[in-house]
């Protein structure tokens, strides 16, 4: 456990490490080779987006962890459900509390908005380490399996 981490806003001079850390964690998660370019655009456009925030995890000045918030409008719960994304925490600082104290951040940080209903993420159903982490954290499996269709540029 390092003695300080800090949790701080994503901001544009974080461009290359967040493209970085995404094309990282693709190919860790779901073996995926994303294009560096269309990433870089994407993390841009998100860091000037109103409804999506990058936070990062700040270790003796570094970086060493990140996720991404988006907002769902939940008409059932009469409010936004924060969706946790892009969450990656460097190998070798893994099992540090790094991705723990992010979460607390953002956790503490939904509590002050009351329109925020709940936080949920996505793993991936073979990443069980993962899942024992969120687990630790409070969080439940919602039931719900993800569809997609995509391809559509």
């Amino acid at each position: 456990m390092y003695p300080e981490i800090n949790i701080r806003e994503a901001h544009t001079d974080d461009l290359s490490i967040l493209v970085e850390n995404n094309l990282a964690l693709a190919k860790e998660t779901e073996s995926l080779n994303l294009n560096k370019e269309v990433l870089r655009d994407g993390i841009k456009q998100a860091l000037t987006r109103e409804e999506c925030y990058y936070f990062v995890a700040v270790v003796s000045g570094k970086v060493v962890g990140q996720t991404m918030i988006t907002y769902e409008w939940s008409d059932w719960r009469n409010g936004v459900i924060w969706w946790m994304q892009s969450v990656y925490v460097y190998p070798e600082h893994r099992k540090q509390g790094i991705f723990r104290t992010l979460f607390k951040h953002i956790e503490n940080l939904a509590r002050t908005h009351p329109q925020v209903k709940a936080l949920r993420l996505y793993v991936m159903q073979n990443n069980n380490t993962g899942q024992r982490t969120y687990h630790s954290l409070g969080m439940n499996d919602s039931g719900y399996i993800v569809f997609e269709k995509d391809n559509f540029t």
